[in-house]
């Protein structure tokens, strides 16, 4: 794995330069990403608190709650900053029960631009990623041809600014790379869940930003006790050491670690300023052996 430039903190997303730690708002709807949080004025908090902090790339859905994550970044943020960069996905629904089904027709996309728009105040979005369905937990083969072109005519009506693409495969990105550029990937990826090493070397040198989510492995936590015993010599929580590793491991990669809680915020953020000595970071590569 070759070493990130550790000065390089800032990375280009959606024609703008944002800096590579984020703030993921998934956690600011409700248990399961559905329904309204339990404390509406603190996650309002928590997302004026990352601003304030400097974070300008903020990751969203209209399918969180549904709706309610981009009704509360609009109370918390609205007008919004300049320089900031709100990236959303389309590409699903959900059921009255809360769960995730595919939609990927080109009524739905349609739906869910507009949908993003008006509840977030904008008149075009920064950045709308595809999230592929065809496996909803992981990334699956087969063809986005048709979703991604009815994504793209929204671009040329001037609905969406940049394009990207969720939950897919190297071939799902090089077919996607033919239709329309292309500026992000959002993949899981972490310390032990590395199938993305290859594709994000390659993106790298393509200039194309890679988000991953699920640092420390989302609804099922990994378990790691050289994680843990590396965080416990640094003195840092296992999730600032994952994240840290990942701003080390290519300058391309984009963070977006999610929280309702501004002290927890204030540990991700300050992950960046986290040093890896050569000894630790060999045994955190060493974890996914």
């Amino acid at each position: 794995m070759p070493p990130a430039d550790k000065s390089a903190s800032t990375f280009k997303l959606g024609g703008r330069i944002v800096n590579r730690l984020g703030y993921g708002a998934m956690q600011l709807a409700g248990p399961r990403v559905f329904g309204p949080p339990k404390d509406r004025d603190s996650a309002v908090g928590v997302l004026r608190a990352a601003v304030a902090s400097g974070v300008n790339h903020i990751d969203t859905s209209d399918y969180y709650g549904p709706h309610v994550t981009n009704q509360i970044i609009h109370e918390a943020l609205h007008p919004y900053p300049e320089g900031l960069v709100i990236v959303t996905k389309v590409g699903a629904r959900r059921g009255p029960d809360g769960s995730w089904h595919p939609a990927f027709s080109r009524a739905e996309l349609t739906q869910a631009v507009h949908d993003n728009l008006r509840h977030l105040g904008v008149e075009a979005l920064d950045v709308v990623n595809l999230r592929s369905m065809f496996d909803i937990h992981h990334p699956a083969e087969g063809s986005l041809e048709a979703p991604l072109t009815a994504l793209a005519d929204l671009k040329r009506q001037g609905l969406v600014r940049h394009i990207g693409l969720s939950n897919v495969t190297r071939a799902q990105i090089a077919q996607g790379r033919q239709i329309c550029a292309i500026d992000c990937v959002q993949n899981q990826y972490n310390l032990v869940q590395r199938a993305d090493d290859a594709l994000i070397d390659e993106l790298a040198r393509e200039g194309i930003a890679y988000v991953p989510f699920f640092p420390l492995g989302g609804f099922t936590p990994l378990q790691s006790s050289t994680l843990t015993e590396v965080a416990g010599r640094l003195g840092a929580t296992p999730m600032q050491v994952a994240l840290a590793w990942l701003l080390r491991r290519s300058a391309n990669i984009l963070l977006i670690p999610g929280t309702s809680s501004a002290a927890h915020l204030r540990e991700n953020l300050s992950a960046g300023a986290l040093e890896l000595p050569a000894t630790e970071l060999s045994a955190l590569n060493g974890i996914a052996a």
